[in-house]
């Protein structure tokens, strides 16, 4: 007789790191590896986790500050901040940054152009009177 179970569905490095990022949110303050490990309901090995932190780290996305012998870890930003923080090193990886923008901005749809179109507009504004502001 076949056993038809499913293996566990592979999830994706990105997955994993917001997984890792929502966690560390949820904490009150500075978080270990372990506690991680714990709150994601241990399906993920202690060695991933640590990759996981580490490749974070080296990302920008959290720090880390000695806790005995291991670390504990807080995230620099939100889960916004990092796809941010993706997008911005995609766009400065590409020589022709006004071509990368205009497909992008191209490609959005009404309601995601109107938003960014606000969000631009909101963003003119608070330059223009902390510029306003200088002497």
């Amino acid at each position: 007789m076949a056993d038809h179970r499913q293996a566990p569905r592979r999830r994706g490095q990105g997955e994993l790191e917001a997984l890792v990022l929502s966690a560390l949110a949820e904490a009150d303050g500075p978080a270990t590896a372990g506690w991680v490990q714990e709150r994601l309901g241990g399906d993920l090995a202690y060695t991933t986790v640590i990759t996981i932190l580490t490749r974070l780290l080296a990302k920008g996305a959290v720090t880390r500050e000695r806790a005995g012998r291991s670390f504990a870890w807080t995230p620099v930003s939100d889960q916004a901040g990092l796809a941010a923080h993706r997008m911005r090193r995609v766009l400065d990886a590409e020589s022709d940054r006004e071509a990368v923008l205009a497909s992008f901005v191209t490609g959005l749809g009404p309601d995601d152009e109107r938003l960014l179109r606000d969000l631009l507009g909101r963003a003119g504004g608070v330059r223009r009177s902390r510029d306003e502001g200088e002497d």
